[in-house]
């Protein structure tokens, strides 16, 4: 079921950045001729609006190509009925010819997830800017104003959340997966907005003083990390996922004072290096899925289950916002590194394939390719190589999918709309 082509557009930007014109425009053609929007099946709606939505939203702002523009705005349109629940919460899947909504049948109670509803914002006021039509910044904003309402426990942010008593299912809280983006997006939507989103700044900055003080931890070897917290228990691990936020909290140091920003630009890079560490002790020097602190193993996946590398990019993301924020070599080096793993160990015959254990050698291959791998992994390590002003930080936020979306600098038009 669900859409196709996501690998074709998830590269899109990638290869018009690469300057890879033909094959550029092979993907424009396909996208034209071949892109089935009424597909039945289940789709996500996170997925679908990162991947697809995003992907087509970059390609318009990159290239002005309208095509790109319609198709994102035909397919927002079709995410909408997901929204239609007693909080305005939407559920996590959407059949895209139907409209029909449901929740994954693995969320319990029938929740929704804070890092799939708490990742629209970016995508929908482009596509209110872009349609005329209110109705994509009405739903986001709506989702801001439930959670804002909301009692948090400790000022941090649970996982799950039904859409129908709009209350905490679980008190999950990650800054990896089920988490993740939320943050990312908070502070992303202050920096798209030209900074005058005040309101996701304040949401952002409450919620990152919540993680510092009761998640993350520094542990007996020296290393910092995020740790997971079930119910008011510390697990102490750090997903892949979890390791966009040296990146992210590099992305957001700037708004406080000279003190402040210095305090947040040490921590980013301390996690940082704690991911890059998770690294650096594999045989493969590719990252596992997770890794643990305790008992005298640090930044090492312990479990069997935990020692994949789906070709992930979020430790690259950080070297990425590490190095056009602090210019420190190490970031490109440590890029360098991991281009040389993948050639080594990831590449085979059509591709590049992630592997099963990043602690055994030869690995043994799980012969998929993610689409994220051309979308992010590829374009962070190929724009940490680039000169600044190549989709420079003043002009562009990356999407969690790190597709570039175009600052709003138009700001007396924004006003006017009443979005800040």
């Amino acid at each position: 079921g669900g859409l196709r082509g996501a690998t074709i557009l998830d590269a899109l930007d990638t290869l018009y950045i690469m300057e890879l014109a033909e094959e550029f425009q092979e993907a424009k053609s396909w996208v034209e001729k071949s892109f089935d929007l009424n597909v039945n099946g289940e789709a996500s709606l996170f997925e679908v609006n990162i991947r697809y939505v995003g992907g087509l939203l970059a390609a318009y702002y990159l290239t002005g190509e309208e095509v790109f523009r319609s198709k994102a705005l035909e397919l927002g349109e079709k995410l909408l009925p997901a929204f239609n629940t007693p909080t305005g919460i939407p559920r996590g899947v959407i059949n895209l010819g139907s409209g029909m909504s449901w929740s994954w049948g693995w969320a319990s109670a029938g929740s929704s997830i804070l890092a799939e509803f708490g990742t629209l914002h970016l995508e929908f006021l482009h596509l209110t800017e872009l349609s005329g039509n209110p109705v994509f910044t009405e739903k986001v904003m709506n989702i801001r104003k439930v959670l804002n309402r909301l009692e948090k426990p400790q000022g941090l942010y649970p996982n799950f959340l039904s859409p129908v008593t709009g209350n905490w299912v679980q008190h999950h809280v990650s800054v990896g997966g089920l988490g993740d983006s939320f943050y990312e997006y908070l502070v992303k939507s202050w920096l798209m907005s030209d900074k005058r989103d005040d309101g996701a700044r304040k949401m952002y900055n409450d919620a990152l003083e919540a993680i510092e003080k009761h998640l993350v931890k520094k542990s007996a070897g020296g290393l910092t990390y995020i740790a997971e917290w079930r119910g008011g228990i510390l697990d102490h691990k750090m997903g892949h996922l979890a390791c966009f936020s040296g990146g992210m909290i590099a992305l957001g140091a700037e708004q406080g004072g000279e003190e402040k920003k210095q305090h947040y630009l040490d921590l980013a890079a301390a996690i940082t290096h704690t991911c890059h560490e998770s690294y650096a002790r594999s045989d493969t020097k590719l990252g596992p899925e997770a890794f643990r602190f305790d008992s005298g193993s640090e930044a090492t996946a312990t479990r069997l289950s935990e020692r994949y590398y789906i070709l992930r990019p979020e430790v690259v993301e950080s070297y990425l916002y590490m190095w056009r924020l602090t210019h420190d070599p190490k970031y490109r080096q440590w890029g360098w590194e991991v281009v040389k793993a993948l050639e080594k160990y990831c590449r085979v015959e059509a591709g590049f394939s992630g592997i099963r254990d990043v602690y055994t050698i030869p690995p043994n291959h799980d012969n998929m390719q993610q689409s994220f791998f051309l979308a992010e992994t590829l374009k962070y390590l190929y724009l940490l190589f680039c000169e600044d002003d190549v989709l420079s930080l003043e002009d562009w936020v990356f999407n969690t999918e790190a597709h570039p979306l175009p600052v709003n600098h138009t700001s007396v038009e924004a006003k006017a709309n009443g979005f800040y």
